[in-house]
């Protein structure tokens, strides 16, 4: 058995950038996406065994994207190839706002089944699941069919919902629910809790209804308001961000999720039991950690996760 690795589970595709050309005309340039593969690849770069499973085409943007894994040292045995096609994401900026246009229809990653889903070796210690791969039906099924085969195993979900690819709300609501249950470890977003529970008047009201679905460890990102922190006991903790100036906050929450893992890893606090029971010293330095490799990522263009020589000094 190797060193205990983490499994990142979903989305890799290919956003085509715009870029201005010479002559002033536009293009549009690929570069790695999806949010599930930039968790992988930071927790590559930040030198923690790390996995993926996903679905990639044989064409050659899926080879595009099997060459960023390995160069982030990714190890890419459980990925999944078919001779389907790659989702593309098109991308435009409009009033500084992202605008995207996806092609996913029948695509290799969408419509992976459960049985698909590899084996699991023991060397496998967590899970990680999460972004748009939750909500694209039939690939959404199987990745929670993963989730709930892997019990024993730590878990962390970060839905980071995008409701434009909710096809049928009370499906995606039923399928989040299930992971929350047996989820370790829920990180979601100011906006998602107001998605997830917009009756609730405060974030504890949304916390609680989460935690009717049986989560855990609760994590909320305010952005540069900082982290709170709601642990099994009812404890809530408070941690604060370093003000930075930020260029792009695109990967910023999915290098979050990779420092915070990586953190908790190298504290050998990547447990359930620590989880269920964790120590705030511990807990709070996971999350300090994840927000200080975000706030590298966001101090530059595009989602370009840190390598782990970038925090050591």
């Amino acid at each position: 058995m190797g060193d205990p690795m983490i499994l990142c589970c979903g989305e890799a595709l290919v956003d085509m950038l715009p870029q201005a050309l010479a002559d002033g005309r536009e293009a549009f340039v690929p570069h790695p996406g999806g949010a599930v593969l930039n968790s992988a690849v930071a927790l590559g770069r930040l030198g923690v065994p790390v996995g993926l499973v996903t679905g990639l085409s044989r064409d050659f943007f899926g080879d595009f994207l099997r060459d960023a894994l390995v160069a982030s040292t990714v190890d890419v045995r459980s990925v999944v190839l078919s001779d389907r096609p790659t989702t593309l994401a098109f991308v435009r900026f409009e009033a500084g706002e992202a605008r995207y246009r996806f092609y996913d229809e029948r695509s290799a990653g969408r419509m992976l089944q459960m049985a698909d889903m590899p084996v699991l070796p023991d060397s496998v210690s967590a899970l990680f699941l999460g972004g748009i791969s939750l909500a694209c039906e039939p690939g959404a099924e199987a990745y929670a069919g993963l989730a709930e085969h892997s019990k024993g195993r730590v878990i962390m979900v970060d839905p980071n919902i995008r409701p434009d690819f909710i096809e049928n709300e009370a499906r995606y609501r039923d399928r989040l629910g299930r992971l929350f249950a047996v989820a370790d470890v829920i990180k979601v977003s100011d906006e998602d809790l107001t998605w997830l529970a917009p009756e609730a008047a405060s974030t504890a009201g949304q916390v609680a209804g989460l935690r009717q679905q049986g989560a855990r460890l609760v994590l909320v990102t305010h952005g540069g308001d900082g982290v709170e922190a709601y642990l099994p006991d009812g404890t809530r903790m408070q941690v604060p961000v370093a003000a930075v100036e930020v260029i792009d906050s695109v990967g910023a929450g999915d290098t979050f999720n990779a420092g915070l893992l990586a953190s908790l890893a190298a504290d050998g606090c990547l447990t359930p039991e620590f989880l269920g029971a964790p120590d705030a010293e511990l807990l709070g330095r996971a999350i300090s950690h994840g927000a200080r490799a975000a706030a590298v990522t966001v101090q530059r263009a595009g989602a370009n996760p840190p390598w782990h020589t970038e925090l050591e000094t």
